[in-house]
């Protein structure tokens, strides 16, 4: 498939756009990481007769560097001009990590237009951290070997198993958050969002779902977390056993059903 391209004023977005005149599926995956973490999903929703579009957040993969903001509200800005940019009037949100934010700010500002939220282990509370946690990030990311110690983290999210095209994949994540400006951006997005997502929760309508692996390492309780999400959110909840951040490219044999049976709920 060929990369689209969308030019807004700010900067350029890539994606990946399946067409066809299913329901529409836009999936947004979360910082240091590229669209292509949806390859096994995107295939099964594509198979279930979905419109499948993947968006590289601004600063990422092929989207350009250089944007004057890097938040999940600056995602969610980039979600409306693509959906506006494919005349698309409705769609469902799939978002990862702290790009589930973007997925809840999207369903707040235009709740007629978004049918339905997939929140995949989502960082939506702005946590507090030990005190040295802020002095860590700092060296970790201050000199020539913060592209090594992303990818340590990256591949450390991985608890149950890693897909076959692992290290293809890891490579191509290597040498894309290496090139310039990649680094800038996924320090920018670490930043606490300036806009409470944990106090929308409770003021959506939107069918919504919560799937966490249950060995996430982003959370000292994943379980917990997610069930604290979806009790919020008034979300279904689905728990993948022993899974890490990816649920969906660790075990997709096990999340691509639950929610392509949940996306069939959404009227």
């Amino acid at each position: 498939m060929n990369t689209q391209f969308l030019k807004t004023d700010e900067g350029t977005l890539a994606f990946d756009d399946t067409g066809g005149h299913g329901k529409v599926v836009l999936c947004i995956p979360g910082m240091g990481d590229l669209r292509r973490q949806y390859r096994y999903l995107a295939a099964d929703l594509v198979r279930a007769g979905h419109r499948v579009i993947t968006l590289d957040i601004r600063g990422h993969g092929e989207s350009s560097t250089g944007w004057s903001e890097y938040t999940a509200e600056a995602v969610t800005r980039d979600v409306f001009a693509l959906l506006d940019h494919l005349k698309i009037e409705q769609a469902s949100i799939l978002g990862n990590s702290f790009a589930a934010r973007s997925a809840i700010y999207a369903a707040s500002q235009q709740p007629e237009r978004i049918q339905s939220i997939v929140l995949l282990c989502p960082v939506v509370r702005n946590l507090p951290m030990p005190w040295y946690m802020d002095l860590i990030i700092k060296v970790a990311f201050a000199g020539p070997w913060n592209t090594s110690f992303w990818m340590m983290y990256w591949n450390s999210l991985f608890t149950s198993r890693k897909p076959a095209d692992h290290q293809a994949y890891m490579a191509n994540l290597r040498r894309n958050i290496a090139q310039k400006g990649q680094m800038d951006a996924l320090k920018a997005y670490m930043q606490p969002s300036k806009t409470d997502a944990e106090a929308l929760l409770g003021t959506l309508k939107t069918p919504a779902l919560v799937v966490m692996g249950t060995k996430d390492p982003d959370f000292k309780d994943a379980t917990q977390e997610a069930k604290t999400i979806a009790e919020k959110l008034h979300a279904d909840l689905m728990l993948v056993d022993g899974a890490g951040h990816y649920p969906h490219t660790e075990r997709p044999e096990e999340v691509s059903p639950r929610i392509l049976d949940f996306l069939k709920q959404v009227k």
